[in-house]
């Protein structure tokens, strides 16, 4: 992995910095693959149970490093239309994209400046904490270009479409407050770094299979008929009855201690 991504794991919460603070941690195409790698990387770590994701220094991310932009169609047509090694996004959607792929709860922390790329990025972790003074933009419309990683499935049962489209098409920057407003933060806080460690942790001290399930009722079922959605949860539900993890979670409450969990 390239030094793009920083990559952490202690007791069982991993933490995933964005590593480029000398340029806002703005995403080039080091990062696009180094961010993929992480995920994967996690992804096959079953001991991790919650991942914290936040921006080296004082900015999340400033959107797309214009490097990126300045080799042309020829370069990222074919990246564009391709989808990547068991997922349905590309290599760009992947970098927003594979946090809701992955199991676990993962977790963001903003600060400074969440723009275009970064501001995509954040919305496929399940939980956003940020600084009051954190802006944000949706900013692809001023270099000419759609937001496209990932947008269209992470905003769509968050943000109405009239406002996405308000946002997108004037590419505003915007502050906390409306951010909270509009949906897209879990809360502002004073230090959301050790919010989201704080949050990731009491994740992680939960039974492993259901903080999974938890994750994947409500990632699959909202967008499902009432009757599919009814199934689902009763499907998910049965794994768990009767399982070690949950047995031991039950045993742990009656003995008033911490339980032990099995990955």
């Amino acid at each position: 992995m390239s030094n793009r991504i920083d990559i952490s794991i202690e007791n069982h919460v991993a933490e995933v910095m964005l590593n480029r603070p000398e340029k806002l941690n703005a995403l080039d195409l080091k990062t696009f693959e180094a961010l993929d790698e992480a995920a994967r990387t996690l992804d096959g770590d079953k001991s991790v149970r919650a991942v914290v994701l936040h921006g080296a220094g004082e900015n999340f991310c400033a959107g797309i490093d214009l490097s990126v932009l300045q080799g042309g169609i020829d370069d990222l047509g074919e990246s564009l239309l391709s989808a990547v090694e068991g997922s349905p996004a590309n290599r760009f959607q992947r970098a927003a994209y594979a946090w809701r792929e992955l199991p676990v709860p993962v977790i963001c922390a903003l600060q400074g400046v969440t723009f275009g790329g970064g501001f995509q990025i954040a919305m496929g972790a399940d939980l956003r904490y940020a600084a009051r003074d954190t802006q944000f933009s949706i900013m692809e419309s001023k270099w000419g270009l759609i937001p496209d990683m990932a947008i269209s499935t992470t905003l769509r049962h968050i943000v109405p479409p009239d406002l996405v489209k308000e946002l997108a098409w004037t590419a505003r920057v915007f502050d906390a407050k409306e951010a909270l407003q509009i949906g897209v933060l879990t809360s502002i806080e004073e230090d959301p770094l050790a919010v989201a460690r704080r949050v990731a942790r009491e994740c992680a001290d939960k039974s492993p299979d259901a903080i999974r399930g938890i994750k994947r009722l409500v990632n699959e079922a909202w967008s499902r008929s009432e009757e599919d959605s009814l199934v689902l949860e009763a499907q998910l539900q049965l794994r768990l009855l009767g399982s070690g993890n949950q047995a031991e979670a039950v045993r742990a409450n009656l003995e008033n201690r911490k339980p032990n969990f099995t990955a």
